[in-house]
């Protein structure tokens, strides 16, 4: 910018008189243009009111799910009959975020978003990778074998290449080290016959796309200071608690149902298929003999 300006010493504001709160609103201030600080700052509040109520559209979702399993109450799994939208859900996801929001600081919920989503784009990538070279009671015992030290390897050399991002380690070789140990990782897993195949659409370069993705967000979640670890910890420790003593026996009970119902379904049909095909046959039978 400065020779693109007349006089940049003037006209190119110091990094010290810009505000780290509202930066755009201050500047327009600076310069005499009180009304285009309020345009930006409505600007700006739409763009978080749009981006709460994306958020909320997905985690109501998220809590249909939950709810469906009886790891919460499952009144809140309810559609509204016209609109067919998990309307219990997003009432309790929105004035949750809202309740939240208002008695914490800023730099609290952008930390523990920020770690929780990256946590969770890194479980996601390992269950992709899980599920497509694991099968019970199907994959080889040496085969699971494999599977998990190259899973290991791979996620040890990816946190290994953020410690030594973090810890300010001079020179480039050990970085070429461990990314290079991450790769015949992915590479000695490629080499391992896979026990499940997407049938209409699926993850493309697996294992490469889901080990690259681990790799990164493990990098991204080490760049993330003391505070949010900690944070993390606690929120994980409460949801765990909360589900071992919850969670695992309302989800039991739900597939025990859904188990029963299976059972019974079967039966049912066995004995339609026997009602119907039972006379026909001894009909059949009975021709064959007159005949």
């Amino acid at each position: 910018m400065a020779e693109e300006v007349k006089r940049p010493s003037k006209d190119i504001p110091r990094y010290t008189q810009i505000s780290a709160d509202v930066a755009y609103s201050a500047a327009f201030q600076a310069i005499g243009m009180n009304w285009a600080k309020y345009l930006v700052s409505i600007c700006a509040l739409k763009g978080m009111t749009t981006s709460l109520l994306v958020c909320s559209l997905g985690k109501a979702r998220y809590t249909t799910q939950i709810a469906r399993a009886h790891t919460i109450p499952p009144w809140f799994a309810l559609v509204h009959p016209k609109t067919g939208t998990p309307i219990y859900a997003t009432i309790l996801v929105t004035i949750t975020s809202a309740v939240v929001a208002l008695f914490s600081s800023l730099d609290i919920l952008w930390s523990v978003f920020s770690i929780s989503t990256l946590a969770i784009f890194i479980f996601v990538a390992i269950a992709l990778m899980v599920r497509r070279y694991y099968v019970r009671d199907v994959t080889p015992t040496n085969d699971l074998a494999k599977f998990l030290a190259s899973l290991f390897v791979i996620v040890g050399s990816s946190i290994g290449i953020a410690v030594l991002w973090n810890s300010n380690v001079p020179g480039w070789i050990w970085y070429v080290i461990a990314t290079s140990i991450c790769f015949f990782a992915t590479l000695w897993m490629a080499l391992l016959p896979k026990q499940r195949v997407a049938k209409v659409w699926g993850v493309p370069l697996v294992p490469l796309s889901p080990a690259v993705t681990t790799g990164i967000n493990v990098f991204l979640i080490g760049s993330l200071g003391y505070l949010a670890f900690l944070r993390f910890a606690i929120c994980t420790a409460v949801m765990v608690v909360y589900y071992l003593l919850v969670g695992v026996h309302a989800t039991y009970d739900v597939a025990h149902q859904i188990d029963q119902k299976e059972s019974r379904t079967e039966d049912v049909n066995a004995k339609t298929n026997r009602a119907v095909f039972l006379p026909l046959q001894i009909k059949i039978q009975s021709s064959g003999e007159n005949g």
